[in-house]
């Protein structure tokens, strides 16, 4: 179940904001008293409200709103609870300080902003000894394994638990808290209104990742990267798992470089069956494989991971999504031959998806040129794979049929970048940009302008992300759905 949190500064904008939650689906929601101007009516509240709520008001050092006297919270949060209220959140020491009284189940909680605490357990059982019904701990997560800890915590604790890691490396917590047992997790009422650092929305709790679907039996994907924020991988992939009727959730993880390999070490505790890997993981994942497939052996960079028996699987299906991708815009008669063969193709960047190109226009016959603001990971990417190097102040010099960009320049929100000038562009040429968000980048507009053909980012990322949904699931991919579902994400 989710739990929406509100804040507003009167009882009749926090009564109208309840009901328009409850209208979209929200069964229950948590009133953040120390949000309401004082004094509080409760008798104006409890006669109006729609539904059934947490009652909690946060001291300042908590997260709350405001300070006011000690006494006069705590008084508060009793008359609350013999107004009848279903639940109420107090800290340790109020609930110490505060008896049972009426039907409210007590949800004592911690409220933790700088990390997670390292014996979980043992503040678990400082807070149950509180007369909890409920026990709530809510930490910042300062490495991925604090995730894992925390699920773990929920998962194993005697008492309903809600554990959660607050900012963006904890957002998976929030989202997989069901999975491990939790009678609840929060999110936030709209977008741009969070209450606690890294909460969603409702809808996008409640919509994109169907959370009051994910239970035990649900199978766990996601995406790495650092990072992770932009990725649109978790909207393709769950829109395509739904349409499909599929007990699957796909849920974005933020591992920055350092915490990469505890975090692969907690892949089987998580639960893992598959990860899309993005940057800047994707050489560093091959250290964990058990097996690999002959484009990541060649390549020696992987965008998938697959969990099956024990075994590790790595993939690349960067490579063929790409070289699909130009082909797609290739005239009928050079396709039906050899569509790369002899062409002159420049690609800006030499990192993963570089590495992926490269060795796909290889495959096909092109005669590739590299070109990286740091020139000597061209020169290694030429050595592994082949290729001329291209001074990154040259790149403008060489006559290509095929121009592609493996850097991130153009991408959001940079959006007014480019890898290249767009006065050097000719007609008839072939403009590829891997950046997808946004998916008109400035170069994509700038080679329209100049009469090229042009590939966004779309036509890749949804091309490669079908590809690894096949290797997920072993199903077909609706691979329409996904294409429109990308393009319609206002990207």
């Amino acid at each position: 179940m989710l739990c929406v949190t509100i804040g507003c500064r009167t009882i009749p904008e926090l009564v109208s904001e309840q009901r328009r939650l409850m209208a979209e689906g929200a069964q229950l929601c948590e009133f953040r008293l120390d949000y309401l101007d004082q004094p509080i009516d409760l008798e104006e509240l409890f006669a109006k409200r729609p539904g059934p709520a947490v009652f909690t008001f946060r001291r300042p050092e908590d997260g709350g709103r405001q300070q006011v006297d000690e006494d006069y919270r705590r008084r508060l949060l009793v008359d609350v609870m013999e107004s009848g209220a279903e639940y109420v959140d107090l800290e340790a020491d109020a609930a110490a300080a505060i008896p049972r009284v009426g039907s409210a189940r007590r949800i004592v909680s911690l409220h933790d902003f700088t990390g997670t605490p390292q014996d979980l357990p043992a503040v678990h059982a400082r807070l149950a000894a509180h007369d909890a019904d409920l026990v709530k701990i809510a930490a910042r997560a300062n490495c991925t394994h604090d995730v894992t800890r925390m699920l773990r915590l929920v998962r194993t604790a005697s008492l309903p638990t809600v554990g959660l890691c607050m900012g963006e490396l904890g957002t998976p917590s929030r989202l997989l808290a069901g999975r491990a047992g939790a009678p609840f997790t929060y999110a936030c009422a709209a977008s741009g209104q969070p209450l606690a650092p890294g909460q969603l929305t409702f809808n996008e709790m409640s919509e994109l990742y169907r959370y009051d679907q994910i239970g035990p039996q649900t199978e766990l994907y996601g995406v790495i990267g650092d990072p992770i924020g932009h990725s649109r991988s978790p909207l393709v992939h769950n829109t395509a798992f739904a349409a499909l009727g599929l007990d699957k959730v796909y849920v974005p993880f933020r591992v920055p470089p350092d915490d990469l390999p505890v975090f692969l070490d907690d892949a089987e505790e998580l639960g893992l069956c598959g990860l899309s890997v993005t940057i800047p993981h994707k050489q560093a994942v091959l250290s964990v494989i058990t097996d690999a497939d002959q484009a990541v052996r060649e390549i020696g960079a992987a965008n998938t991971l697959v969990w099956l028996d024990g075994r590790v699987y790595a993939y690349n299906t960067d490579q063929a999504a790409a070289i699909d991708s130009l082909v797609a815009v290739l005239d009928s008669d050079r396709i039906r031959t050899a569509p790369l063969s002899g062409v002159r193709a420049l690609v800006l960047g030499a990192g993963g998806a570089a590495k992926a190109i490269v060795h796909g226009l290889h495959q096909a016959g092109a005669q590739v040129l590299i070109s990286s603001r740091t020139h000597a990971r061209a020169e290694r990417l030429a050595a592994d794979l082949g290729g001329q190097v291209v001074d990154w102040d040259r790149r403008h010099d060489e006559q290509v049929f095929v121009l592609v960009n493996c850097t991130p320049l153009g991408m959001s929100p940079h959006v007014a970048a480019t890898p290249y000038d767009g006065s050097r562009l000719r007609p008839g040429m072939i403009v590829f940009d891997t950046v997808y968000n946004p998916e008109h980048t400035m170069l994509i507009e700038e080679a329209r302008r100049h009469g090229c053909t042009t590939v966004t980012g779309v036509e890749m990322f949804v091309r490669q992300a079908a590809l690894q949904f096949r290797l997920f699931t072993g199903l077909e991919p609706p691979l329409e759905l996904m294409r429109s579902t990308l393009r319609s994400d206002d990207l």
